[in-house]
Formats: C-alpha cells, structure tokens, sequence
C-alpha cells in the first residue's frame, strides 16, 4: 500500500495543475445589458465567455497566425468564396452534446435569425451566403463575395461553438442564463449586476496551442462587477478581487510599487479614443474648421494629462498595434497659430474685446457630445477648453450609455462626437466611413472611399493590397479631416502578484483563464 500510494503521489507532482481546490475572482468594469455574444456586442462579455467557447480556428497573439481550434484545418478556394472546414473528432459541449458540422451550421443558424437581432456576430460572417454540412466532420461556409476577415471573426468568441440543444432549449431570451460551450471552463450562473461565475472543465482535451496549459489550473472564477472606476483598486487592496482591468493610471501607478501588485499595460488594437467629425452640420461642413480644430488640440497634453505615461498619443483612425495602421499618414501635431490661421482663412475672426470668433456676426458655436465611459468625459472637457482658447462657444454633452449616445447622433444636433471600436482586422473601420456604415457619424458620402472599402474586404488572397488600401483610407481621412485621434487603448490591468500566468488573446481583452494558476 505505500508502494501504491508513493506511485500515486509521484503521477500527481507530474500531472498538471489540480482544477480543484483553488478559487479566483475577477473584477469587470462594465454590466452589460446581455451576455449573450451570439447576439450582444460588449466588449466586456469576452472576458468570462471567451473560456467559455472555444472557436473554429483561433488567433495567436504573439505571431498574429490563425491556428486550429474546433477544426483541425481549413481550405479557401481561389476566389476566396468558398471556406470548407474538417472538424476535430471526439468534442463534445458541457451538457454531453457532440459537436460536430451540424452543430456549426446549428450556431451560424442561430445568429443569422432576424427574430434573435445579432448585434455583432451576424455583421461579421459578412457576406455570407449558405452553410453546407458536407459530412459529419466536413463543412462549408459560402460567400456572396470575398471576405478577408472571415477567419479573424471566426476567431472571436462571437462566433464561438455553442451546444445546438442549449440554444433550442431556452432560446434567444433565456440562453444568457445557461450557455453551454466546448472551452476549457464551463457556465455555472449569473446574475446581472452582481457576478457570474465558472468552473473548470474536467473533460477538457483539445486545447488549442495558443494556450500554454492542457487543463484548468483555477476550479472556480467567480467574476464580480466595479463599474465605478474609483472602485476598482480599493478591490485589489482589500482582496475582494485577485485581477482587474481599466485601473485609473494613478492607482496603477501606486498599486504597483508594492510586491503586492503586478501591472499588466496591454494594448487593445482598433481604434483609438477619438472624436468624429459632422460634416453635414455648420460650421464642422468646412474643412478648414475641422482642421483648424485638429490643430488646436494639443493631444499629447490630453493623454498624458488623463492617461498617465501608459497610453501612446493616437495618429490616425486605427491604433498602432493594429493591422494596417501606417505611420505614414499620421495626424498633425499641435499647432495653435496654424489653427488660428485656417480659421481666420476660413473667415471666422476673432473679436479683441470678447476674444471670441464670429463670421457675418454669428458666433463659432460647437457641440460636443461625449460617452461616459473610458474616460471620454475628462478627454471632453480638456477638448472643450482647446477649442474654447482659439475663440470658439463650447457646450458638452454627457451621453450615459450607448443607447443615449445613439440618440443623440441620430438628432445630428452635434459638432463631434466619440465612439470607437476593437477589433484585429481594419474591416472594422468601414462601417464608421461607407456612405451607407451604421456609424458613419462623419456623414460623409464618398464614392472613393466606398470602393476603397469594398477592395480591401475582398482582398483575401492578396494581404499586400488590403495594407496599401488602408493606408490610403488614412490618407483620406486624414487630408478630409474627418476625426480627432486621441489616445491608443491600453487597458491597464493589476493582479494579486500570487497569480501567475496571465495572458491576453490578440484581442487584447480577453484573458486566457486556462492558463492562470495562483502562487504562494
């Protein structure tokens, strides 16, 4: 017996990290209205849900490569409208159901219902035509036209594998409530507003080689709700949370000069914090105003002002760790005689007695309105007090939550306006600059942009070509001075220093839980 029990003891030191006996808890930052990501778009979601689901094919942060996930490998046939995928065998979802193509075909159904209203998912298979179940194993996703950014959705827990008998037993209502994946934790419960927790997936066996670790090494993640920033490093300090992320640069900065804390500054590709321009309404019609307001914003003053040494100065419509960003077309500096100038070019001159500026007696009046969230209203007011010194009338507006903000660009009753979105393909940008985009916020109608646009997501074979197109797009945006860059994403998160392990996906977002482990 103690022979056995000597042999026990030695395979257990061997064998990875236990998934049992260990808790862990992680702070959001935002309580999003549904959890769902087959039909919700947070952002926040993916942190939890991306352990949740695992993805056909995934994508490796450090070399940018799509690997194999649910399938084992892919094919593309020459004009690119045509994906077919050969599954992995012998996966099953945590209520025991197999996953195999139909179970594909099941999900892809389930987004494309217009009775569901997808948010994101369904904008991202883009032109998708048909699903074909070719075989058990075998299936093929049809497009209408060429997608170059199909694999990357494919990657993204939008678009991850969700149990066919899960999705038809509590439907589009009630399945935030009891999703049921393939990944490496499964869903225990949530409760809006409160937290939502996971427990490791013992039967996981087909991590992908992305992840560092073969199995769980936490047996629960318990995820808790900070939405007030000022919150969030009372959290850490007082052990309620183990990691957290969107820390104000100040606690960042004091949290971490302890051994207590580790500082994790990761960089989110997308689009930077930035500001989009009306060009259908006085006086931001005019170029030489919209450039004239560029110039007389000292950008770098703003991020280090709000964001601390973290965050890079923003240079254009995409932020620099994304794909096809260039430097070569980077937004102008700050120069406030330059933007005097163009304004007074432009025939708005200045008073010397009020030191405000008016054209045939009408006062260079602008409206800012502003999201409430990562730190758009402190940015706001440090815009607000740029373009009142160079003699402009300034009223801001506090926009609390997207569905307020959404209004009020649809009164057009505004000057610029934030909103910016993540991602890791510069596909992303051509719902902000089509003529017809869901946020085209700038309200300009470009032929050339729209067929700019259009190349570049059908350029599937040809990489080459989609980076010159936008690098074209920036040069565009940039001579048309559509948008005010601010500032790059970088989501400052602290943990407990006993954690161990912690990584980003390419996403930046979302963390890798399966690779986590808690140290002495």
């Amino acid at each position: 017996m103690a022979l056995v029990a000597l042999a026990a003891l030695l395979l257990s030191a061997c064998s990875p990290a236990p998934s049992g006996g260990t808790s862990l808890a992680y702070g959001l930052t935002l309580a999003p209205t549904g959890i769902d990501p087959h039909l919700n778009a947070s952002s926040e979601l993916g942190i939890p849900l991306s352990s949740v689901y695992d993805t056909l094919v995934f994508q490796d942060p450090e070399t940018g490569q799509f690997v194999p996930g649910l399938a084992e490998k892919w094919s593309i046939t020459p004009e690119g409208r045509t994906y077919t995928f050969t599954l992995r065998h012998g996966v099953r979802f945590h209520d025991g159901t197999l996953f195999n193509a139909a179970a594909v075909a099941a999900n892809i159904n389930y987004i494309l219902d217009p009775d569901n209203h997808s948010q994101k998912a369904i904008f991202m298979l883009g032109p998708l035509d048909s699903v074909e179940v070719i075989d058990d194993y075998t299936v093929a996703l049809h497009l209408k036209a060429p997608f170059a950014p199909l694999l990357d959705s494919l990657s993204q827990v939008y678009l991850g594998m969700a149990s066919p008998a899960a999705l038809t037993k509590w439907g589009p209502s009630d399945y935030q409530f009891h999703q049921v994946g393939t990944g490496p934790y499964r869903f225990v419960e949530y409760i809006p507003n409160d937290h939502l927790t996971l427990a490791a997936n013992p039967d996981y066996a087909w991590a992908p080689s992305v992840y560092r670790q073969s199995r769980p090494g936490i047996a629960t993640i318990t995820f808790r709700f900070y939405v007030d920033s000022a919150t969030r490093a009372l959290a850490l300090e007082n052990g309620q949370v183990d990691i957290v992320g969107e820390i104000p640069p100040q606690d960042a900065q004091r949290l971490t000069k302890t051994d207590r804390f580790r500082l994790y500054p990761i960089p989110i590709p997308g689009q930077p914090l930035e500001y989009f321009f009306n060009t259908r309404l006085a006086p931001t019609d005019d170029v030489k105003v919209r450039q004239a307001l560029i110039l007389g914003v000292n950008r770098t003053s703003i991020v280090r002002t709000v964001f601390g040494p973290y965050s890079p100065v923003a240079q254009g419509p995409l932020a620099a760790n994304s794909l096809g960003f260039t430097s070569e077309f980077a937004f102008p500096d700050y120069d406030l005689a330059a933007a005097e100038q163009l304004l007074d070019a432009a025939g708005w001159v200045k008073e010397p007695a009020t030191g405000e500026r008016r054209r045939n007696g009408t006062a260079l009046s602008l409206h800012i309105v502003a999201p409430d969230y990562g730190s758009n209203p402190e940015v706001a007011q440090l815009i607000e007090a740029a373009w009142k010194s160079l003699g402009a009338q300034v009223s801001l507006e506090i926009a609390p939550g997207f569905g307020q903000l959404k209004s009020l660009q649809q009164k057009g009753a505004y000057n610029a306006i934030g909103l910016n979105f993540f991602g890791t393909d510069p596909d992303q940008l051509r719902p902000f600059f089509a003529g017809q985009g869901i946020y085209n916020w700038t309200g300009l109608q470009d032929p050339a942009i729209d067929d700019l646009l259009n190349q570049a997501s059908q350029s599937t074979l040809d990489p080459a070509a989609r980076m010159k197109s936008y690098a074209t797009l920036a040069q565009m945006v940039r001579e048309d001075a559509l948008l005010l860059p601010i500032r790059d994403y970088v989501d400052l998160v602290v943990a407990n220093s006993r954690v161990q392990g912690l990584r980003f996906s390419a996403q930046g977002w979302f963390p890798f839980l399966i690779d986590l482990r808690l140290g002495p």
